[in-house]
């Protein structure tokens, strides 16, 4: 780790001691026994600045709470772990954690109708009607991570033994949202390219009508899958689906927070985003939108009363369990979206950014591309079976001697030990980064002589 990177952690720490000083004082200041903690903490404070202007000096704090390693991955390296990318905070975001990390911090201000939704202050009202704008479409809530907005979304409209289509690509998570509500999957076919189109999605549709009687209740579609991140047909999917009558969800996983979005143009009648993924924001986070029309079904509130007490809530919403992310992951969302707005307007650049790194990647002699290419999103998966896989074979380290090269150049988040097919992610990367990034596979293959393919050859 550089020391100085080392440094900035312990100053931040020590800064939060000191912090925690007032935090145990008396309103009116501190007393004496404080002052004096406070005048040697201020000391031990300047000593860790003149290490990190120097450069010099060595680790003193490697651990929190003598258990928990530092974690230094976006500090010491350039991170290509698929899911990480753009999930990584903003200098915002992680302010608001230092000010807001506190449990029901967001509660300060929480009024009639105690809804979290209806905060004034931090702003968390105006948030939830700027969330809906931003992905195109009504109302939208937060919630616990996309997932927990895909249940949202069964329990609503799913009951035991109803069939929902998903693609089979979809991750894992909407597989459990629908059986957890009784539902069946119906897996609708993608062709030779590994992309879902509508008229499979047609054909699916009939055939679950005949074999069951009934047509699906729901329609689940990843925009881009988590598997190869190709791009489906959802706007497609989307009006085959409403010929039927059966509402779709819009899976924004991985769109919503890097692309532009646009939930009503696409045909979706639900918008799911996750907040840890594609939001610049802590886990577990995410958005759940959708129209005025389903709106009062998806966020109906309690009908429960008490036999005994009589007690009833009816301001909370049932599927939201009352209220979402309260405390450190809202706040530090918020803080993040305004970056997160303007970045989605920079879309085209990222996929520059992504399909500059796999030209030069597939000049690599026996490497090859498993996702779409040319790259329409920043994670792909890629097979260096024929490169890389080919050195593992014979190396003392197995795959593990990508990983140490990389690892070498300050390179990290690929699958270690892998050099067969695995997965990348670019997005937020600098074009020096990207540059190095290329610089340094490239140098690698060169080192193990692998061949590196000119461009006529490579296409």
């Amino acid at each position: 780790m550089d020391i100085r990177v080392q440094k900035i952690f312990e100053g931040l720490f020590a800064l939060e001691d000191l912090r925690e000083i007032y935090r145990q004082a008396l309103p009116s200041g501190l007393d004496q026994e404080e002052e004096t903690r406070f005048t040697e903490k201020i000391a031990s404070i300047r000593e860790i600045l003149g290490d990190l202007e120097a450069g010099t000096g060595h680790p003193k704090v490697t651990r929190i709470a003598e258990t928990i390693e530092l974690r230094t991955r976006e500090e010491n390296l350039i991170n290509i772990q698929p899911i990480q990318a753009a999930g990584r905070l903003t200098p915002e975001a992680r302010k608001a954690v230092i000010s807001y990390g506190d449990g029901y911090s967001t509660c300060d201000a929480c009024r009639k109708p105690f809804r979290l939704d209806k905060i004034c202050k931090p702003p968390i009202a105006t948030f939830h009607e700027d969330l809906a704008a931003f992905v195109g479409m009504d109302q939208a809530r937060v919630v616990p991570g996309a997932r927990r907005g895909f249940q949202a979304v069964t329990s609503t409209i799913v009951n035991r033994g109803d069939s929902v289509l998903v693609s089979g690509l979809s991750h894992y998570t909407e597989y459990l949202a629908v059986e957890n509500a009784g539902g069946i999957i119906r897996e609708i076919p993608v062709n030779e390219q590994n992309v879902l189109k509508a008229d499979a999605a047609a054909d699916k549709i009939e055939q679950i009508k005949q074999e069951t009687g009934a047509y699906p209740v729901l329609a689940m579609i990843d925009h881009y899958d988590y598997l190869l991140a190709n791009e489906h047909d959802f706007a497609g999917i989307a009006k085959v689906a409403h010929q039927y009558d059966i509402p779709i969800l819009y899976n924004g996983a991985y769109t919503v927070g890097v692309m532009p979005v646009d939930g009503k143009k696409l045909g979706a009648d639900f918008v799911v985003g996750s907040g840890h993924k594609s939001m610049a924001s802590p886990a577990p986070s995410g958005v759940l939108a959708t129209t005025d029309e389903w709106a009062d079904k998806v966020f109906r509130t309690t009908q429960m009363v008490g036999d005994l007490t009589k007690r009833k809530f009816g301001i909370k919403e049932v599927e939201m369990l009352g209220c979402t992310l309260m405390g450190v992951t809202l706040v530090a969302m918020m803080a993040s979206f305004p970056t997160v707005k303007e970045r989605t307007l920079h879309w085209d650049e990222e996929l520059k950014k992504s399909n500059y790194f796999i030209d030069h990647l597939l000049k690599i002699e026996g490497s090859k591309v498993v996702s779409e290419y040319p790259r329409k999103h920043t994670l792909t998966k890629v097979d260096t079976t024929g490169s890389f896989d080919k050195v593992a074979q014979t190396h003392k380290r197995r795959g593990f001697f990508l990983s140490d090269e990389l690892s070498k150049r300050s390179i990290g988040g690929e699958f270690a030990g892998a050099t067969k097919t695995w997965k990348l992610n670019t997005f937020g990367l600098s074009w020096k980064k990207i540059h190095y990034l290329t610089d340094a596979f490239t140098e690698i293959a060169e080192k193990y002589e692998i061949n590196i393919l000119n461009e006529e050859k490579k296409r």
